[in-house]
């Protein structure tokens, strides 16, 4: 069997920027509206600010308003909720992001109950979540839905196949398990207190790894033809690049999975970079939703 083919992410997202950056021209154009998505970072995560700033880049590309707010560390939880119902009620304001992690004085949970379910382009709120999980008009979680996009255009029709999701978080594995359940698969959550894990992954047309686990997956578990989505972005030593090198990697051992499965995203370069992609979608269509727009296809 020949090497898995591998799934561009990064040529997808250009993809899904440019029908982003068509649809903020026509609101423009037809309807003088200009898409604005504001960003709030609390702290000095590296990694956080590293994908704020990558968030304003693309924003701004696209022409639509970025803004993004800095706040300090030692910010107390009620500023922080104060500044979110500011943002909910300024309409020039059509999405709101609060960057995860939080500090531990703020509860994570109670920031993203405030912000208003129609400004929520992370799709986190619990509105947003019965919404996706009953079918109705949500914002979606931007890499589940970015995991599916690619689904769709390396194997088009998903209906009965099987799919497995190995994690079961609310940013990732219980949404995209919603999303292909929506497309008809049938679909099985498994974790790292699944019995016999191996052998349920062996079963999957589809696998789909986001565990946070440096890679956990290997080639032995994969049923051969299989495609295998790695959202896993994981840092580990890489002493053959020299002292202290770090380099990134999947959830899934790339090397081995490759000589089994039939399509694959590597790490990096795979659904990283539809995330973002994803988050300018999810504003325009929340502008467009919340001026009473039609929502055009993106």
């Amino acid at each position: 069997m020949s090497e898995a083919e591998i799934i561009d992410g990064k040529a997808f997202a250009q993809r899904v920027r440019e029908r982003v950056t068509a649809a903020v021209a026509t609101l423009k154009a037809d309807h003088n509206i200009v898409p604005g998505l504001t960003v709030v970072l609390v702290g000095e995560d590296p990694a956080s600010q590293v994908y704020v700033r990558n968030k304003g880049k693309q924003t701004a590309a696209a022409g639509m308003e970025s803004n993004t707010i800095r706040l300090d560390a030692a910010t107390p939880e009620q500023d922080l909720l104060d500044l979110i119902k500011t943002l909910n009620g300024d309409d020039a304001v059509h999405g709101i992001l609060v960057q995860l992690p939080l500090p531990d004085q703020i509860d994570e949970a109670k920031v993203i109950a405030a912000i208003d379910p129609d400004k929520d382009v992370d799709g986190f709120h619990v509105v947003n979540v019965g919404r996706l999980w009953t079918g109705a008009e949500a914002p979606v979680p931007c890499t589940p839905y970015g995991c599916l996009q690619m689904l769709k255009e390396t194997l088009g029709e998903l209906k009965g196949k099987r799919a497995l999701v190995l994690g079961r978080s609310n940013i990732v594995g219980k949404p995209m398990s919603a999303l292909l359940l929506a497309e008809h698969c049938t679909v099985t959550i498994a974790h790292s207190r699944t019995v016999d894990l191996g052998e349920r992954c062996r079963e999957a047309d589809i696998l789909i790894a986001a565990v946070g686990q440096p890679q956990m997956v290997p080639g032995s578990w994969i049923k051969p033809g299989a495609t295998v989505i790695d959202v896993g972005i994981n840092r580990i030593d890489a002493p053959e690049k020299g002292e202290g090198k770090t380099r990134l990697v999947g959830d899934v051992n790339f090397e081995e999975a490759q000589q089994v499965a039939a399509h694959i995203t590597p790490v990096p370069g795979g659904v990283g970079p539809v995330t973002i992609a994803n988050l300018l979608r999810n504003t325009v269509i929340a502008a467009c939703r919340q001026k009473g727009l039609d929502v055009p296809e993106i």
